[in-house]
């Protein structure tokens, strides 16, 4: 289905949602959709009067166009109201596992899948043209029979039994919900498009007050605290919400699976990255010795590039994302 009609980003505002836009990505996806100053934004939250979201409203333009609702995924309710009037939807929220859940199911798969099929519920219902699903390479790479040094595709699922033998839930979570999505998407194609974005290790600096969990894994290599050497793939924050927005508006991306991966390298060769461009950052004074595991595998872009996506370099990724954590006194 093309919906050009809606999204080719001309004519009157259009009315979109981002659900959690008060979290990382969903933050840099609010302002950039503000700066453009062609939409209208609804952003959820689980409390909108409270402080660690008051960012969202100090953005440009967030005075006049963005709109913060109170909704919990899991309630159809506040999900509707949250996306009423809406041409486009952003799903971005995802439940965030605890180290050892006691109850997986219960605590994480169910409420990632559940909170997904009721903003595409809501979203079919309120008449949106296309709803966009934040997935992750964490549904594309989980999967033993990938062979070692293979660069994956759009085509390849984690494989769902080994995420639960190893007690993958974040995978795990990721791959059902985004199943979930697809598979909706092409039940109701005619009136409503679902497209899937998934990104893997997601930098940048922070604009939320809160220091998110792919942050502190960045701060935990650099401060010593993670020793694990390993090919991680990796991806600016900005260019994840030039992603989205590309996804939203191009009419070839109609229900497509779209790998969002800008970067792959070694945990050693990142961290001697930074101590280069910040040399004064005093937890870097001191040697250490990297701990052999398991390479990640490797994606690829290109479905995403031929729509024209561009990325930074992982020099001013890393650059931007230090100076935004001194700034936060995160490190110094």
């Amino acid at each position: 289905m093309e919906i050009e009609e809606a999204m080719d980003g001309g004519g009157a505002r259009k009315t979109v949602c981002v659900t959690g836009a008060g979290g990382f990505i969903a933050s840099w996806l609010v302002q950039l959709l503000l700066s453009r100053g062609d939409y209208l934004v609804h952003g959820t939250v689980r409390d909108p009067s409270d402080p660690k979201n008051a960012h969202l409203m100090a953005l440009d333009g967030a005075g006049e166009r963005l709109r913060l609702f109170k909704a919990d995924l899991l309630d159809y309710a506040g999900v509707a109201a949250a996306v009423a009037g809406c041409e486009g939807v952003f799903h971005v929220a995802s439940p965030v596992p605890a180290v050892n859940p006691t109850s997986p199911d219960a605590e994480i798969l169910a409420p990632a899948v559940t909170g997904t099929r009721n903003v595409l519920r809501a979203s079919h219902a309120a008449g949106a043209r296309r709803v966009v699903v934040v997935s992750s390479v964490g549904a594309v790479i989980v999967n033993p029979r990938i062979p070692d040094g293979a660069v994956v595709d759009e085509d390849c699922w984690s494989d769902e039994d080994h995420c639960r033998a190893t007690e993958n839930w974040y995978c795990l979570s990721k791959t059902l919900a985004e199943r979930e999505a697809l598979a909706y998407g092409e039940e109701v194609e005619t009136t409503t498009d679902v497209v899937t974005v998934c990104p893997p290790w997601v930098l940048g600096p922070l604009l939320q007050p809160t220091v998110n969990t792919t942050s502190m894994r960045l701060v935990s290599y650099l401060t010593g605290e993670n020793t694990d050497e390993k090919m991680r793939n990796m991806v600016d924050v900005r260019d994840v919400v030039e992603a989205l927005v590309l996804a939203l508006e191009t009419p070839a991306a109609s229900g497509r699976r779209l790998i969002c991966s800008a970067h792959a390298m070694r945990v050693s060769e990142m961290v001697g990255l930074v101590r280069s461009l910040h040399p004064d950052l005093r937890q870097l004074d001191y040697p250490r010795e990297f701990v052999e595991v398991e390479d990640e595998k490797g994606v690829s872009s290109k479905r995403l590039q031929a729509l024209g996506w561009k990325f930074r370099t992982a020099e001013e990724t890393l650059r931007d994302t230090i100076d935004s954590y001194k700034a936060a006194g995160i490190l110094n």
